[in-house]
């Protein structure tokens, strides 16, 4: 992977942007941390879903930028955005 890779995930009304560079594992929404964004487990484990299928979780920083829609829209269009950048 490159030094930052950039991809947008949309669900409903809720759009995403998504920065993925090398790292530690950290995962940021909005410049909170995601599991304070996204207090309810399910929504956490949306978010983590496309780094743990390709067993990476621990080696990028994931850095998102949500609007519009609700937190279940932002989840799943954080989790789209996410998988589209590994994909790349």
């Amino acid at each position: 992977m490159e030094k930052q890779t950039n991809g947008i995930g949309r669900r409903k009304a809720a759009v995403t942007r998504v920065i993925i560079t090398k790292g530690t594992g950290k995962i940021t929404i909005n410049d909170k941390d995601y599991k304070t964004y996204f207090p309810l487990v399910y929504l956490q484990n949306q978010v983590e879903r496309p780094l743990k299928i390709v067993e990476s979780a621990d080696k990028f920083d994931v850095k998102i930028n949500a609007n519009g829609g609700g937190v279940k829209g932002q989840a799943e269009a954080a989790m789209l955005g996410i998988a589209r950048v590994l994909v790349e």
